[in-house]
């Protein structure tokens, strides 16, 4: 278990993440946070590019389940049931408790896994705890408020470490 906030890749945005990323990697089950990663919170359904990319990923044989922290249901299985996929609520990131139910639940091991997210403090750091692959994305829509603007600022040298490895290793 690492404690690690330093994520393995970075991305802009998820449709970056293609199928043959994904493969190359061994990953056939993609947990994947909700707000800021997937959609804006403030969206209740799924936009097309989202329900599109998702079909890709399935197309190829890979799982994909939300994994979530929201304490009420509603928007989550809303947004599920319009992708059509699975959801792990109430999933306390930081713990790998979450993580690790979602595994189970789709029959696939850590290291065919990965965890796709916008925050260190939660997303980045359960991937790790877990022993997963951990993505990170850009949030969509931005921080707006202050205080997700300083998480953000206080985000920076973790992600730049993350940039340092993989030049390193291209």
């Amino acid at each position: 278990m690492s404690l690690s906030l330093v994520p393995a890749r970075l991305f802009r945005r998820y449709d970056e993440i293609t199928p043959e990323f994904l493969h190359r990697a061994g990953i056939t089950l993609l947990l994947s946070d909700l707000d800021f990663t997937l959609a804006p919170k403030s969206c209740r359904s799924p936009g097309q590019a989202l329900r599109d990319w998702i079909a890709a990923l399935a197309a190829e044989d890979i799982q994909v389940m939300i994994v979530s922290n929201n304490r009420s249901g509603e928007r989550v299985t809303e947004f599920c049931a319009g992708l059509g996929i699975p959801f792990q609520g109430r999933a306390g990131k930081p713990s790998a408790k979450g993580l690790y139910a979602a595994m189970e639940r789709a029959g696939v091991d850590r290291s065919h896994t990965a965890m796709l997210g916008d925050k260190l403090l939660t997303d980045m750091l359960a991937a790790n705890r877990a022993g997963v692959l951990a993505l990170m994305v850009e949030p969509l829509g931005g921080a707006v408020t202050p205080w997700q603007k300083v998480l953000h600022a206080l985000q920076e040298p973790f992600k730049a470490v993350c940039r340092r490895r993989n030049w390193k290793n291209a």
